[in-house]
């Protein structure tokens, strides 16, 4: 399926949503509505459990689409709104009910490592550049990178990146607490494949909804709302099929084979 500057499809029940816009995967609003319509689809496709968000060629998402910004000079309320609908858009696939996993295998800059930090988990290819350039246009991220970037590596190594503008590569993303892994480029989309493939085979549909809502609770509402939240979806599951499943699974030492209900 195709959408606007974004493609889909879905294969062993992992959907993969590729930001192809020739030659460097830039983020247009065009391409947020791609994005848009795309997690739409998947979210209400059962066939799909689990998703990967790439880029088509060398890059990931090399950044926003500059030429979109010189429509907004002197206009301040326009610029926000900009800003207000990327936020908008990687809000949604932060909060999506379904594990994102982000497959880095190019450059991430700008709004497209905001992207990918809306992402639940990130893979990098070891040379892929990830960075934050903002303060050299005379800006600063727009769509929740200030926001996502410290939560991820901490208040000084996200100042750092950000007032420097400087380029990491996955490698280093992986030292910091940026990405979860860095593979090299020729086996990462395989390693992103098998972890993928593994999550939407192994495990409930339900379980892993519950856990995405508890752990991004807690991070936007504070720990003593977290554990109360996730003293309730915990409570909620035991009324689950998949539960029951599991558990006698356990018990009977075989492979649970779960029905996402």
């Amino acid at each position: 399926m195709e959408f606007t500057n974004v493609t889909l499809h879905i294969e062993n029940r992992v959907a993969y949503i590729t930001v192809d816009v020739a030659p460097a995967n830039t983020v247009s609003s065009a391409t947020l509505s791609g994005l848009e319509a795309a997690f739409s689809q998947v979210q209400n496709d059962a066939e799909a459990k689990v998703v990967v968000v790439t880029g088509a060629g060398r890059f990931f998402v090399a950044g926003a689409d500059i030429k979109e910004f010189t429509g907004a000079f002197d206009d301040t309320e326009k610029a926000e709104q900009m800003a207000r609908y990327g936020q908008k858009v990687f809000d949604a696939i932060e909060n999506f009910p379904k594990p994102v996993i982000a497959a880095i295998n190019g450059a991430a800059l700008g709004g497209g490592l905001e992207l990918a930090m809306a992402c639940h988990m990130r893979f990098a290819a070891e040379n892929a550049l990830l960075g934050l350039p903002e303060l050299k246009l005379g800006l600063i991220p727009g769509f929740g990178g200030t926001q996502r970037l410290a939560r991820l590596t901490g208040k000084a190594k996200a100042l750092e990146l950000i007032m420097s503008s400087e380029f990491i590569n996955g490698k280093e993303a992986e030292r910091i607490g940026l990405v979860n892994r860095a593979f090299a480029l020729e086996v990462l989309m395989e390693e992103v494949r098998k972890f993928a493939e593994a999550l939407a085979s192994d495990k409930s549909a339900v379980s892993m909804r519950a856990a995405l809502e508890a752990v991004t609770y807690g991070l936007t509402e504070g720990q003593k709302s977290g554990m109360n939240r996730e003293a309730e979806l915990f409570g909620q599951l035991f009324a689950t099929a998949d539960m029951k499943e599991g558990v006698n699974a356990f018990i009977e030492k075989r492979q649970a084979e779960f029905q996402d209900k």
